[in-house]
């Protein structure tokens, strides 16, 4: 029997999928495991793997075979909907050619060696070059999807990461976050200056925090049979549904960080490992987009487990871990306390461990620089003095140097040019998402209590990550949560959490 051109496709994306999984083990080890001696080799293998999953989804046959598909009135709802991500990640493909593609493969990976040698020494001058290339040839890819795509060559680079998403309706969202979070902040931390919560006097070994991290891992669903806890520089949730990769970073004197990290990756992990798995390797089986899944990183950490129903079940497990490193018996480690501290708001200068009230002007302040640099209003050597002024504006802190200013973060020096908007987006949706699940379900706040996740799980996997790539962000929203993603619930749920008497 001839293969229909439908099932010629996913046998394609399959094995493209594949070379794509195996790419992202080596970026894994990079991270967590390569000497720097080896970045040069580790880029020219990365390069070829890009090329050959770029070859096989731009053949010639490719279009005929789409439009072949998109003909049989045999395909079903789910085959359906596969053929149209199929289509939307060959225009991406097809309008960037090989060269460019192995180029860019290059780039980021001399780019960001060069960023993790840059970063510690406060260095920005010593990675400019490089980024300023990868700049260059991101805003050329971008200029090709624009034209293919009919949007903006920020708004292309944008729908890598958020397919759908565009940066008029990221500018209606954001404007409604900064017109009531300055006044919403300074409530906050005015509200709680009459009750500091109290220290936590460490130090707490690194190997009792992964011990309480993989405690945690486990009672929130992980499964370390496929699965592993690693450190890196910069955290992330990496691998396949299959086999998922976690790492963190560690302080000695703070373990409360790290522990968040994990858990929030944590959220990453089990929106993958809950994806459709009759769908496997195929563009449906995918996660929506970046959006969505922060919203299910977001989820776990802000909205699950800085709850007070969390804290008390994972207070006396804190006090049980570090008990023997230093004195838990106190007040400082009631589960009152503890939630004091892991719901302290300060303008701070690091991203990743920002409350969740002053987060979302972390991630303006970098939409708007990156927008900037895409659009040619801000040149790439300019950036240090717009983020230390971005900062004093938005934040009122100022960082005191490119370490804690625009070298913090991974992303524009691995070539992720329009990511950053997804994390504020990935926060409105967490509140809303949470919002419907616990009141659709009684019994996800009394299972948290109890250290018993099944009940929340068990709604995002029918409502979030078992739908998969099937519908839009903005529908899969919407009929989660029963109304389109905004900032109400969010607000909402930051008076409720924030400001209680």
């Amino acid at each position: 029997m001839t293969a229909t051109a439908y099932s010629q496709l996913e046998d394609r994306f399959r094995r493209a999928s594949l070379v794509g999984d195996a790419a992202g083990f080596l970026g894994w080890d990079a991270q967590v495991l390569m000497p720097e001696g080896s970045a040069q080799s580790r880029a020219e293998i990365s390069a070829a793997l890009q090329l050959v999953t770029h070859e096989a989804l731009t053949a010639p046959e490719v279009a005929d075979l789409l439009e072949a598909a998109g003909e049989d009135s045999s395909l079903d709802a789910w085959q359906t909907a596969n053929l149209r991500e199929m289509r939307r990640r060959w225009v991406h493909k097809t309008a960037v050619d090989a060269r460019l593609v192995e180029a860019m493969a290059r780039a980021e990976s001399a780019c960001e060696m060069a960023w993790r040698a840059a970063r510690p020494a406060s260095d920005f001058k010593a990675v400019l070059p490089l980024t300023e290339e990868l700049l260059r040839l991101s805003m050329e890819a971008g200029e090709a999807k624009a034209a293919a795509l009919d949007v903006s060559v920020y708004d292309a680079l944008l729908d890598q990461f958020e397919p759908g998403g565009r940066s008029a309706d990221i500018d209606l969202l954001f404007d409604d976050l900064a017109g009531f979070l300055p006044d919403l902040t300074q409530q906050v931390l005015d509200h709680q200056a009459s009750n500091p919560p109290l220290p936590l006097d460490g130090p707490f070994a690194v190997d009792r925090q992964r011990d309480l991290g993989v405690r945690l891992m486990e009672v929130l669903g992980f499964d370390f049979t496929r699965g592993r806890l690693d450190v890196s520089l910069h955290p992330f949730c990496g691998g396949t549904p299959d086999d998922l990769r976690i790492t963190t970073r560690y302080d000695t004197d703070d373990f409360t960080s790290a522990l968040m990290g994990v858990l929030h990756e944590t959220g990453h992990a089990l929106y993958e490992k809950q994806l459709p798995e009759d769908w496997r390797h195929q563009p449906i089986g995918s996660a929506r987009g970046m959006a969505v899944h922060e919203s299910q990183s977001l989820l776990m950490e802000m909205q699950a487990c800085r709850s007070s129903e969390f804290l008390d079940f994972a207070a006396p497990l804190m006090r049980e871990t570090f008990a023997a490193g230093s004195d838990t018996s106190g007040p400082a480690w009631r589960a009152e306390n503890l939630t004091r501290i892991y719901t302290r708001v300060a303008r701070s200068l690091i991203r990743v461990d920002a409350d969740e009230v002053t987060y979302p002007a972390h991630v303006i302040l970098r939409y708007r620089l990156e927008r900037a640099m895409i659009g040619g209003d801000l040149r790439l050597a300019d950036l240090p003095g717009a983020w230390r002024e971005g900062m004093d504006e938005l934040l009122g802190v100022t960082p005191p140097d490119d370490r804690l200013g625009c070298l913090q973060d991974i992303h524009w020096y691995s070539g992720a040019w329009g990511y950053f908007p997804t994390y504020t987006l990935g926060a409105l949706a967490a509140a809303q998402i949470f919002d419907a699940a616990t009141r659709a379900e009684p019994d996800i706040l009394p299972g948290i209590a109890r250290g018993d996740f099944t009940p929340l799980l068990g709604w995002l996997a029918t409502h979030i990550h078992g739908r998969g790539s099937f519908l839009s962000t903005g529908d899969l929203i919407e009929e989660a949560t029963g109304a389109p993603l905004g900032a109400e619930v969010f607000r909402a749920h930051l008076e409720r959490r924030y400001l209680a008497k």
